[in-house]
């Protein structure tokens, strides 16, 4: 199947915390999205990697997913490698997506920087038509970065999805292993990042809402100069 829209990321519910209400939004749009996971998180404090994968399925459904899937490669241990880069390359030909979300390419985790410059190389190398690869030579139209993670880079744009925000939080609470915590867990001495992190993206939602005069939005970097054809009617007010 041909894919309009497709995000990778490093692992389960990344997508969803980072992208999932875009994602959402342009499937009710009429296109069709999916997700390429590139490992099972199977490092993670909480949860199996087998339990991951199911949640991940139960998420799909929400977000209204053609297609997910998982590489499984070795969480905490991504590497750019010529094994991997073709992994990702196949995955590019199968679905041939006309625009790409990749994590932004700095960040606390190493594998969601090692993400990203694993999925843009490769997009370039599955346009290679000498490649020794199955299927034909394609690469996607655009690539998209979410810097959701990152309050301290300055998105090129936001996507408006306040419609869409209850949706992306069921998306998110799908993983009931990392966000539905019980009671031990919550108290115990050793702190964990994912702790707060649902509430994190909620915020940085509320605050990329504020600053484009909605009430929830999702921010997102290019490396291009974005093309406005009318000057007349573009939103977001100035003064």
């Amino acid at each position: 199947m041909k894919l309009d829209l497709l995000a990778i990321a490093a692992h389960p519910d990344d997508v969803e915390l980072t992208c999932g209400g875009t994602l959402i939004k342009m499937g009710q749009k009429g296109y069709k999205t999916g997700v390429l996971d590139l490992t099972r998180g199977e490092m993670g404090t909480r949860g199996t990697p087998e339990t991951r994968l199911h949640e991940a399925a139960r998420a799909a459904k929400i977000m209204g997913l053609k297609m997910r899937a998982n590489l499984g490669l070795p969480d905490a241990r991504l590497e750019v490698n010529e094994r991997y880069k073709f992994a990702v390359a196949a995955k590019i030909r199968e679905w041939q997506p006309h625009t790409m979300i990749l994590p932004y390419w700095e960040g606390r985790h190493p594998d969601h920087y090692t993400a990203a410059r694993l999925a843009y190389e490769g997009c370039f190398l599955a346009g290679l038509k000498q490649l020794a690869l199955s299927g034909e030579a394609f690469r996607p139209f655009k690539i998209l970065y979410s810097t959701t993670y990152d309050e301290t880079v300055r998105p090129s744009f936001a996507v408006d999805i306040t419609a869409q925000f209850e949706r992306r939080r069921q998306a998110i609470l799908a993983y009931e292993s990392q966000f539905r915590l019980k009671k031990r867990e919550r108290n115990a001495k050793v702190h964990i990042p994912l702790d707060e992190l649902e509430n994190r993206v909620n915020l940085t939602s509320r605050y990329y809402g504020r600053m484009i005069g909605v009430q929830y939005a999702e921010p997102f970097l290019v490396r291009e100069v974005m093309q406005i054809e009318d000057v007349v009617k573009m939103p977001v007010r100035s003064v």
